[in-house]
């Protein structure tokens, strides 16, 4: 299990773009159409597959929402931030 970072963690090492929501870290992407959309959500999905660390995605047209937290942990962990990082290299 993974240890649960401090509010300044949080804060020091979330990427750019996200923004924690409460247990939470959250990024909306910005995509010209909704297949853009959709193939980059895959394409996250594939990630989370890969490195077990699912996150909450949700498409919207023109948008994809992505949510991390560490539900075994009840918050946020370097899992989360790591994944995040990982998500921003697909863009």
């Amino acid at each position: 299990m993974a240890d649960l970072l401090s509010d300044d963690e949080i804060e020091a090492e979330m990427p750019d773009d996200w923004e924690r929501v409460g247990d939470e870290i959250v990024r909306v992407y910005e995509f010209d159409d909704y297949l853009e959309g959709v193939a980059f959500a895959s394409e996250v999905g594939e990630l989370a597959e890969e490195e077990f660390h699912h996150p909450t995605i949700e498409i919207r047209y023109g948008e994809v929402e992505v949510r991390f937290t560490s539900h075994e942990e009840g918050g946020i962990t370097d899992a989360d931030i790591e994944m995040a990082e990982l998500t921003d290299d697909l863009r």
